[in-house]
């Protein structure tokens, strides 16, 4: 497959600014990468075991479909409402603010279709520390992500996210970070 380097290092770049403004908190601007119409969505994912030897282990059966559960399954407009909601003083999950860092690697982008202009796949580390001393509490958010991406003038927006966590169960006290 020939890959177009220059879509690729556009769409790297965009992914890394996307992360420095989720990392340095700059959550409206953040905000305004993504379409009116996008779908931010973390499907839940279970164990699953196989049904006989002969069947191949996929791991798209053990991701919950767009009918199933979702950790977190956001609009444009619920995205609006947990931003603003952090700025209240009442979200107390974020009370101190998370600390965090994101990490995105093996970045692949393919041809879109009738909504998208680029589906992008890539993979994610998510670090998020807050507080101090022995109530310091650490996490790790490990998967894949997949963004339908559409142009918009000389750089891209984020049509859709599906958020595929590698855990199954959250161990984490709270799921109050963008990722």
């Amino acid at each position: 497959m020939i890959v177009d380097v220059e879509q690729l290092l556009g769409v790297q770049q965009f992914l890394y600014r996307e992360a420095r403004l989720l990392d340095a908190r700059r959550f409206d601007e953040w905000f305004e990468l993504f379409t009116d119409d996008c779908l931010y969505w973390m499907p839940t994912r279970y164990n699953r075991l196989r049904e006989g030897a002969a069947e191949k282990w996929m791991v798209d059966q053990e991701i919950e479909d767009s009918t199933g559960l979702a950790y977190f399954e956001d609009t444009k407009a619920t995205l609006a409402r947990r931003i603003e909601r952090l700025r209240t003083g009442m979200a107390w999950a974020e009370d101190p603010p998370s600390r965090t860092r994101h990490f995105i690697s093996n970045i692949e982008t393919r041809p879109g279709n009738d909504d998208v202009d680029l589906i992008v796949q890539s993979n994610f580390l998510v670090y998020r520390s807050r507080n101090e001393g022995l109530d310091q509490d650490e996490d790790y958010f490990v998967g894949a992500r997949e963004d339908w991406l559409r142009v918009e003038g000389n750089s891209y927006q984020i049509a859709r996210r599906k958020i595929v966590p590698d855990f199954v169960v959250i161990n984490a006290q709270n799921l109050s970070i963008f990722f």
